[in-house]
């Protein structure tokens, strides 16, 4: 457990608590990091029965893997019956390239030449393209690629990386509709969609949209994540190519949570190096509405937001708890928390790291009229009125303070200026016993 300890000890060094106090509340009851099982009072996952996951598991449902394959199969094996999967070292979601899931008679010059604005125009999306267009045959495409890299997640399962090199690469964890999921100390490199669809109509300019985020929870409850990394890796939006003046966008989210999911705690995570990146709440549709109001409930705290450009997260509709975390600014920072419909979103307790030329104004953003509530928040060390800030530079966003609730499930809240060197020490794979 040396990681742990140097990570204790560093709290202590920082912030004065107590050893049981700087232990609390990210893990509970075994030493056996596949069987603990998340700590009283942290976080909106915590709250009614709580999130044990796979803590339960007999012998016959404890699986280590270190293929694919094997990884569904391990999810498949027992239904909802606890089960803990362990995984060994970092698996290749991706496998084929993305010639083998293309559709016979799927051609991509064809796509560019048939969808070219000067042909098609910008007037029309593509939906209502038959199937044997290439439209169709992308759709095809991706359907193939959709079945392969997706891994639907069973009720009360725990999956944990071994060691400090464990992960995914190019896997998207499908937690739908189920109750009781934990997952811990895994890196995941985000997946690289091989088949964008081109709405010539999505802005003034048209944009290319991807599927595939690394992990949706959707409809789900009691879900833990935790000291996960989330990234790129080796295909960053630097490098990819441009088509009809727009990027090929083949990333989409790294952490989604949509469609009344509910009761999430996100902790000691690292989020890097990305576009679009946390997405609480999908939609302002009518529907979308009637399944979302009263849910979303999610805590994020002690995560580290690395050079992202914006989500960490954009909110609708949800009671978020966003504390302790630490945000690094990049050049390219569009905004850090997106105030979404009817959101209702607490940031307290957070460092803010910002580049000369980002301004603190631009940490929020208002995209529909929701209170927000933002105190104690440092950025690069000086203690910092958000909402303030933003009104004052953005006054045609202006934001209203108090978000209408107190959040109480918390088990220790560090001092922002002390956040700094705690969560980039601590957060991210590879950080746990």
């Amino acid at each position: 457990m040396a990681a742990l300890v140097g990570c204790t000890a560093l709290v202590l060094a920082v912030t004065g608590t107590s050893t049981a106090q700087a232990q609390a509340g990210s893990r509970a009851g075994s030493r056996d990091v596949a069987r603990q099982t998340l700590g009283a009072n942290d976080g909106w996952a915590a709250h009614g029965t709580g999130t044990t996951g796979g803590a339960a598991a007999d012998a016959a449902h404890v699986h280590t893997v270190t293929t694919w394959d094997a990884f569904k199969a391990a999810l498949a094996d027992g239904g909802t019956a606890p089960k803990i999967i362990k995984v060994k070292g970092t698996i290749d979601a991706d496998g084929p390239d993305c010639a083998t899931f293309a559709a016979p008679g799927y051609d991509f010059d064809t796509y560019l030449k048939t969808y070219d604005p000067a042909v098609w125009g910008r007037a029309e999306n593509l939906d209502a393209e038959p199937d044997d267009s290439p439209e169709g045959l992308r759709r095809a495409s991706a359907a193939d690629q959709d079945a392969y890299i997706k891994a639907n997640v069973p009720a009360n399962t725990t999956i944990v990386g071994l060691g400090k090199d464990a992960g995914f690469k190019g896997a998207s964890l499908q937690i739908k509709g189920v109750d009781n999921v934990i997952v811990r100390n895994l890196t995941f490199e985000s997946p690289l969609d091989c088949f964008p669809q081109w709405d010539p109509t999505d802005t003034a300019d048209g944009n290319w949209n991807s599927e595939y985020d690394s992990a949706v929870i959707h409809g789900s409850t009691h879900v833990w994540m935790d000291h996960n990394t989330f990234t790129d890796g080796e295909h960053p939006d630097s490098t990819l190519p441009y088509y009809y003046g727009r990027i090929f966008e083949q990333h989409d989210g790294e952490l989604d949570i949509v469609k009344g999911a509910d009761y999430v705690t996100a902790s000691w995570n690292v989020f890097a190096d990305h576009d679009k990146t946390i997405l609480i709440g999908n939609s302002d549709s009518a529907s979308t509405a009637a399944v979302d109001r009263g849910h979303l409930k999610v805590t994020l705290h002690h995560n580290l937001f690395s050079h992202l450009v914006e989500r960490a997260p954009r909110v609708r509709f949800g009671q978020v708890d966003s504390y302790n975390n630490h945000f690094v600014a990049g050049e390219d920072h569009s905004y850090s928390y997106g105030i979404g419909m009817e959101s209702q979103l607490v940031a307290e307790h957070n460092a803010f790291t910002l580049p000369a030329g980002v301004s603190a104004a631009k940490v929020l953003k208002k995209w529909k009229e929701a209170p927000v509530t933002a105190s104690d928040n440092y950025v690069n060390g000086t203690l910092t009125d958000l909402i303030a800030v933003h009104n004052a530079e953005i006054p045609a966003e202006t934001l209203q303070s108090g978000a209408g609730w107190t959040p109480t499930l918390r088990t220790r809240t560090d001092p922002p200026k002390a956040v700094p060197g705690i969560v980039d020490h601590c957060a991210g794979a590879g950080r746990l016993g």
